[in-house]
């Protein structure tokens, strides 16, 4: 089941052709991702980082752009899980505009470290268990 999010394309997102920079929309993902904690797993992404020492850096993204976001779009987004694994989790974005436009999709691998030392870690229980209620 998707969680989703949405907000809108900002001004500092666009470049001279009026359509939102590529690297920003992926600065939105990232924003979505974060958000995205709170409704899967019942915790924030601070939280997990700060308190739990757990992260989940992107090893690996495969993505389409398939139309452009422009200035003052609503883009919302569709966030589930494609699959988790014991220590990798692998995310699907799939972004549309207020008209319904598909804009944009990427699925991106994430591994579970400690963030005291980057190594990968067997992802928590308390974790897996959330996002498994998302996978597609």
């Amino acid at each position: 089941m998707a969680v989703t999010l949405e907000r809108r394309v900002d001004y500092p997102m666009i470049d001279n052709a009026n359509i939102a920079y590529y690297p920003r929309i992926y600065d939105l993902a990232h924003r979505f991702f974060e958000e995205a904690w709170e409704l899967m797993c019942g915790v924030s992404y601070p939280e997990i980082i700060q308190e739990h020492r757990i992260g989940f850096p992107v090893v690996n993204v495969a993505t389409d752009f398939l139309h452009p976001l422009r200035y003052g779009d609503t883009v919302t987004a569709e966030i589930s899980i494609a699959k988790v694994g014991n220590k990798s989790c692998t995310w699907q974005y799939d972004f549309y505009n207020q008209d319904k436009t598909h804009l944009w999709s990427s699925t991106q691998v994430t591994v579970c470290v400690d963030m005291d030392n980057l190594h990968s870690i067997k992802i928590p229980e308390w974790l897996s268990s959330g996002l498994t209620k998302h996978t597609l």
